[in-house]
């Protein structure tokens, strides 16, 4: 399951990152890394952008990017 997959109001722990090079390091920088906490806060209408809570800040993350994050 990805966090694409997520529903609002769910909270899973990020199991494993995909991608290569500039946007691993991107999705690693903004603190989704391996064994974190994610809350899905919103997801859009048309489902992209994911509004998520991850150490205790919020973001906004592309469907591309959620599609890379593995989760449980």
């Amino acid at each position: 399951m990805t966090l694409k997959d997520v529903k609002t109001g769910e909270t899973v722990k990020v199991v494993k990152i995909g991608g290569e090079g500039a946007v691993k390091r991107r999705i690693m920088d903004m603190g989704i890394t391996k064994g974190v906490e994610i809350y899905v806060r919103k997801v859009a209408p048309l489902g992209d952008p994911v509004e998520i809570t991850v150490r205790g800040y919020e973001l906004s993350v592309r469907k591309a990017d959620a599609e890379m994050i593995e989760v449980q």
